[in-house]
């Protein structure tokens, strides 16, 4: 991308690239104007046929970034000209919805393709004319092997999340998919970190390509409201549920670090009377499918889920993002918090921490160069008072339903009126129980103190050592509404991730 575009990228439009008019038509019906900051510098790119390497985060546009220009270029009478590879069956379905809502208007078919459902469907479907492919490693690399997929000579082959699909111990099949595919094509590599092994990937697999990254400044949304709160370890399904009710929550994901956390945490949220339900990698398929339709289209306001099982996924209007428990690090940080905030709109990020987490919750924040301000859980008075005004809002914009003189008519052969209205007032209120205790979490004073005392460790650790290197001395592995607590387990490896998620 050249230097004069990057400097006038925050006024482009997407009428100033030079894509289809059919593609241009997607845009629009998509509601989509102004570019974000990797679709800014990749599309250009990708339009001169470049390959590149990318860097940046779930939720910063890369399918519109890498989509639009490939499909600006493709002809619907030539078979399957891009693939998309991605590490979970959660992104493809993601991934392949996106790509076919932009590309609808110019006919182009897509097809999703991995494990758990038929290949023989997955294949006559691709067969049957489709222009755009999306899948996962596992699966491709078994039908490009099996030579059932006739024909298949992609021009536009893509990478997404590579750092996750290196993290799932997919590097050996992604390098030997490349070996079923075209030596002439444009290759596109999407990563949001850029470990060793990815750089050498891109070595072998793209040719003088582009280096894009989109800066930290680009990548921490200011839309996003941070927030974090020092509790005890047994109050966090306590404040979970305060948080949600003063806050108002509307559609909320909270993420957990295992699968029983997900499943217990989900329990608990639907006895407390609200549509929640849980997502992680021990479910069905079906079952994975069905949780993120109805969360998407409502039916469900509040989904509980692992890292893993919510990569890549996107809905649209998500208000708050919760960390029952604080992330493994930095890079899973930025990807949960992006879940909200889009589009625009203004998010809520709120992260639960213990005493003893708090230095970690530090790290991050230097690590992200972010603010994320200390807020106290309001105590129940608080929220009685915040939903007794939310109450008298709504009753002043409430529209009088055509059968409300009706039902006052026939109450008032039995009450006078002001007893109508203390019953239905009462009646509303009900709904409105704050539970738990009067007070959650440890007071301002305390935490004060807990960060000067960090600060001073922090200051003596430096003299003493040359820097904080964190308790272990090292790094840490990163693991991949309406109304209807736990420990940090160390290690890493393949193994104990699937155990988690």
């Amino acid at each position: 991308m050249s230097e004069d575009l990057n400097m006038d990228s925050a006024s482009l439009t997407f009428e100033d690239f030079e894509l289809s008019p059919e593609i241009k038509e997607g845009v629009r019906a998509a509601g989509f104007k102004v570019p974000s900051p990797i679709q800014a510098q990749a599309i250009p790119a990708v339009l001169g046929g470049k390959d590149i390497v990318a860097q940046a985060h779930t939720g910063t546009g890369k399918t519109a970034a890498f989509g639009l220009p490939t499909m600006s270029k493709m002809d619907k009478n030539s078979g399957v000209q891009l693939l998309v590879i991605a590490p979970t069956r959660e992104l493809a379905s993601q991934v392949s919805d996106e790509l076919y809502k932009l590309g609808n208007r110019a006919g182009l078919r897509t097809v999703t393709i991995y494990g758990g459902m038929s290949s023989g469907r997955q294949v006559d479907l691709v067969s049957r004319g489709a222009q755009i492919v999306v899948a996962t490693p596992g699966r491709l690399l078994d039908l490009l092997k099996s030579g059932r997929l006739r024909d298949f000579n992609p021009a536009h082959v893509v990478l997404d999340e590579a750092d996750e699909m290196l993290d799932m111990g997919f590097l050996d099949d992604i390098q030997e998919i490349f070996g079923y595919l075209p030596v002439e094509r444009q290759t596109l590599l999407f990563s949001a970190t850029m470990p060793d092994a990815i750089r050498k990937l891109a070595k072998r697999i793209l040719k003088n390509p582009e280096f894009i990254t989109v800066t930290r400044e680009e990548t921490t949304n200011k839309d996003i409201d941070q927030q974090y709160y020092v509790i005890e370890e047994y109050e966090r399904d306590d404040a979970t549920v305060r948080l949600i009710d003063a806050q108002d929550a509307t559609k909320t994901i909270i993420f957990c670090r295992m699968k029983k956390e997900v499943d217990r945490l989900a329990t608990t949220l639907i006895s407390h009377g609200y549509l929640a339900k849980g997502l992680h990698g021990d479910m069905e398929q079906r079952q994975r499918e069905e949780v993120i339709k109805s969360f998407r289209s409502g039916k469900i306001d509040m989904l509980i889920a692992t890292d893993v099982a919510a990569r890549g996924l996107d809905v649209s209007d998500v208000s708050h993002v919760f960390n029952y428990h604080i992330p493994f690090d930095a890079e899973s940080y930025v990807h949960r918090i992006g879940r909200t905030g889009r589009a625009g709109k203004k998010g809520v990020a709120i992260t639960l921490v213990t005493p003893m987490e708090f230095r970690e919750l530090q790290r991050i924040k230097k690590t992200v160069g972010t603010d994320i301000s200390h807020n106290m859980v309001p105590s129940r008075n608080d929220v009685r008072k915040s939903s007794l005004n939310r109450l008298m809002d709504e009753v002043k914009k409430q529209h009088i339903n055509d059968d409300a003189a009706e039902v006052l008519s026939v109450l008032e052969e039995e009450m006078d009126i002001s007893q109508i209205a203390f019953k239905l007032l009462s009646l509303a209120m009900e709904k409105q129980k704050v539970t738990g205790p009067e007070k959650i979490g440890i007071d301002a004073q305390k935490v004060e103190k807990m960060l000067s005392r960090l600060k001073n460790d922090s200051g003596s650790y430096q003299k003493r050592r040359g820097g904080y290197r964190g308790r272990s001395g090292g790094g840490r592995s990163q693991s991949g509404s309406k109304r209807q607590g736990g420990g940090r387990s160390g290690g890493s490896g393949r193994s104990q991730r699937k155990d988690r998620y």
